[in-house]
């Protein structure tokens, strides 16, 4: 999946919840965070930590992968 919408991160996260039969309840106590986290993160709250949405996305076998995009957005100083 390839995003930077918060939006689609959250609902990939809640598919896959799902799709593992875990409720939010659930998750939230296997990550150690409470279930309103867990609502906003599915939900697509841009503001959600990173370090705790690393933890839910750990515990439901998923992850991040950062890779440098093929367009030179210039957001990098080139050599």
């Amino acid at each position: 999946m390839n995003t930077n919408n918060p939006e689609q991160l959250g609902a990939a996260i809640r598919a896959r919840r799902r799709q593992l039969n875990v409720t939010q309840k659930d998750l939230a106590m296997t990550c150690g965070t409470g279930l309103r986290f867990i609502i906003d993160l599915e939900k697509g709250k841009p503001t959600c930590q990173i370090g705790k949405t690393l933890q839910v996305l750990h515990a439901l076998g998923l992850k991040i992968q950062i890779v440098s995009p093929e367009v030179d957005t210039g957001l990098v100083e080139k050599p």
